[in-house]
């Protein structure tokens, strides 16, 4: 078997970045979440802490939410008054997302992965999903958070995921017609979740 990348998009309190995590180790492959905004700081030489403030989050303003900057692979020069722009800052990230899943099989998660390498032989898009209900509840077990506060974090991080993926792709981030598979994870244990995933994905590189 040749290499491979599967990237993960997902629900906040889906439980999707710990299943990740749990395929990854299972797979005996490397997992990228935040790892990749300090591989994009060296590739550049930007400021980690500036890759952070823009990590799947829009800036306030109206022009940001309806305005469309479809990521096409250009890369700003350094001597540009746009070096560090929000966009420039994406396209680093962009480039080491593709640079992993050409040199090593890994486990990618969020950051339009699965647009980025949407022409890439090998890779497997996958969206992990639950019901509100059940997204409250994994939340509320990891915080002390209230079942109002809880719901509301979800709404707002959701939000912020689906504009974010809006404005660099073009497309709908919960659109099934993205992903190669897409998991309802409530009801089920993580143990479950991997053998399900498991399963899809060896039927997917034979």
């Amino acid at each position: 078997m040749g290499k491979y990348a599967i990237t993960i998009a997902r629900g906040f309190g889906s439980g999707g970045k710990t299943l990740g995590t749990l395929l990854a180790k299972e797979l005996g492959i490397n997992f990228y979440d935040r790892e990749i905004l300090r591989l994009a700081s060296d590739e550049s030489g930007i400021n980690e802490a500036l890759f952070g403030k823009v990590d799947e989050e829009l800036k306030n303003t109206s022009l940001f939410r309806i305005a469309k900057k479809v990521y096409h692979g250009e890369i700003i020069p350094p001597e540009s008054d746009d070096f560090t722009s929000n966009n420039n800052l994406f396209n680093y990230q962009a480039k080491v997302i593709k640079g992993l899943a050409e040199n090593e099989s890994c486990v990618i998660v969020g950051r339009c992965a699965d647009f980025i390498l949407k022409d890439y032989e090998n890779v497997i898009r996958l969206y992990f999903y639950a019901p509100i209900e059940d997204c409250v509840k994994r939340v509320q077990s990891l915080s002390s958070l209230s079942e109002k506060e809880a719901k509301k974090k979800i709404q707002k991080i959701d939000k912020n995921r689906a504009e974010y993926y809006a404005y660099y792709t073009g497309k709908a981030w919960n659109d099934a017609r993205n992903y190669d598979f897409c998991l309802n994870t409530s009801s089920m244990s993580y143990p479950k979740l991997v053998e399900i995933v498991k399963g899809y994905l060896d039927a997917f590189l034979k």
